[in-house]
């Protein structure tokens, strides 16, 4: 590639990861699931953290989901109307978990988990449940502490 392509290319190069990027909007707020399961991979980087959990066939809903507290954040979030309407999703498997940028993820101080660690989570996926496995964390479980993702802590 000659200089002049290279700095015609340069636009479309640096716009490549904002086309990319996706907000909010992508997933269905109105239908928060529950995905607990074994991580079996993780990508603690920018732009988002993501763990890859699997989710066993007999998965559950914890009888106690509605009545955790949730930490204060930043952002407007009803935690308890969230964890209140969280339902098991309608496909097992492997999940992709997306957690927020790492300035958050440092913020809440949220332990990096390990292959084989148990973690679950509220968050949204798309529309009906389709498209790939892949949800939007609004709460992240690891062992007997919460994290609120959508913000930096209150």
């Amino acid at each position: 590639m000659n200089r002049r392509d290279l700095l015609l290319a340069m636009p479309w190069i640096a716009a490549t990861p904002v086309l990319a990027h996706h907000g909010w909007s992508s997933f269905d707020e109105s239908k928060p699931v529950y995905l607990e399961g074994k991580v079996k991979s993780l990508k603690w980087q920018n732009p988002h953290a993501e763990i890859v959990v699997t989710v066993a066939l007999d998965a559950k809903l914890p009888a106690d989901l509605a009545k955790r507290s949730v930490p204060p954040q930043k952002a407007s979030v009803d935690g308890a109307r969230v964890l209140a309407a969280a339902a098991l999703p309608t496909r097992r498997g492997d999940w992709t978990l997306e957690l927020s940028p790492m300035t958050r993820i440092e913020a809440w101080k949220v332990p990096e988990p390990k292959a084989g660690d148990t973690v679950a989570a509220v968050g949204y996926t798309f529309k009906d449940d389709k498209g790939p496995q892949f949800a939007r964390v609004e709460f992240l479980f690891i062992g007997s502490a919460v994290f609120a993702l959508r913000s930096m802590p209150a």
